[in-house]
């Protein structure tokens, strides 16, 4: 069997949290609730959690800033804002992009895109227009908020 005919779902962004029950709170905020949590001390992993989101049947890994798990990039030093690595951000279908944004300011996030803005997206075979908004969660990942649209 193919790989691409084996995969069958998304399942979950992991993230590491500078405060672990602040990004918890952050997220249960937005809809998640915690499925399950587990410490793995072999890995350093004092605290992991599973996030859900049962409107979007999404899930969140959340662990604490010190677990020793392979990621890409290096640790964000003290005071940075952020590091860039592999993963850009974190995006959610929203209703409205500008409520969304505003909900999630606060709620403790920190404005990126100072509004909602509109963008189009073009291609030699056709536009694809988006709407969104972009925010800093209070533990630094970006968050995009963008409204319904059709890729195909």
């Amino acid at each position: 069997m193919e790989l691409s005919e084996n995969i069958t779902a998304f399942h979950h962004v992991s993230i590491k949290a500078q405060n672990f029950e602040e990004t918890i709170s952050f997220y249960e905020k937005l809809g998640f609730t915690v499925a399950h949590d587990w410490s793995l001390p072999e890995f350093n992993l004092e605290k992991c959690a599973m996030l859900h989101h049962p409107n979007i049947n999404y899930y969140l890994e959340i662990c604490d800033k010190n677990a020793d798990m392979p990621t890409q990039g290096r640790k964000r030093g003290e005071n940075e804002e952020y590091v860039e690595n592999a993963l850009l951000h974190i995006c959610f279908t929203v209703k409205n992009a500008e409520t969304a944004r505003e909900k999630a300011i606060e709620y403790g996030a920190k404005d990126l895109s100072e509004g909602t803005f509109q963008l189009d997206l073009i291609n030699k075979k056709k536009s694809v227009t988006v709407k969104n908004s972009l925010v800093y969660s209070p533990n630094g990942e970006v968050i995009e908020f963008l409204e319904n649209v059709n890729f195909n």
